[in-house]
């Protein structure tokens, strides 16, 4: 019975992606939809309460502090 041994050469799938990549914001606005969408919840009325608050108070460092 042969055992199969990963590839050397291939890269494993839970290796965690550079901040150089997840950091997207080009200086646009933030709004509240995308930090309901960076946080990982549903975009839902509530939610979106909370971004706007979240932006209000914080501006947009707010999306800034929830990324990685």
């Amino acid at each position: 019975m042969s055992t199969s041994q990963p590839d050397a050469s291939r890269q494993p799938e839970d290796r965690a992606t550079p901040d150089s990549l997840l950091h997207a914001r080009t200086g646009t606005d933030v709004s509240p939809e995308d930090l309901v969408l960076a946080s990982g919840k549903d975009i839902t009325p509530q939610n979106l309460e909370w971004a706007r608050r979240k932006l209000a108070e914080e501006g947009p460092a707010a999306l800034d502090k929830i990324l990685p």
